[in-house]
């Protein structure tokens, strides 16, 4: 496993992408918006990793209600697994508590799942698969 992404919700998303853009100096790589979600997601290139920024599509979406009054705040961590079918049977097995049992669609075209934060110390973790 490797970190795939970080992802940070925003409130406002031109705002965001001018500091991590033409302050930071990242490149943005992709956008898009996750109806199914709630958000849209703009990809800038760390490095081998991805700073995810999320801009909820409401005020009243879970996303929005996650980031409350703040500017933005951190949201998951995402880890890049080779057969996420097979991580999701491995870690249900150990008796991690999943979010997703099964795969679904997310943004840049890669499978993930989420792993609930009550198995993890507080933390959201996603784990995805990068499309073939």
């Amino acid at each position: 496993m490797e970190i795939d992404h970080i992802a940070i919700v925003v409130d406002d998303l031109p705002k965001a992408l001018e500091l991590y853009t033409k302050t930071l100096g990242f490149k943005e790589i992709y956008r898009e918006t996750l109806a199914d979600q709630g958000v849209e997601a703009v990809g800038l290139q760390a490095g081998a990793s991805i700073i995810e920024l999320l801009r909820p599509l409401s005020a009243d979406s879970p996303v929005a209600r996650y980031r409350g009054d703040a500017e933005t705040k951190l949201h998951h961590t995402a880890y890049r697994v080779a057969d996420l079918r097979a991580e999701l049977a491995r870690l249900k097995a150990a008796g991690v508590r999943l979010i997703d049992e099964a795969p679904r669609q997310g943004a840049h075209g890669n499978l993930i799942a989420f792993i609930h934060p009550k198995s993890t110390a507080g933390v959201l973790i996603e784990l995805c698969q990068r499309p073939q």
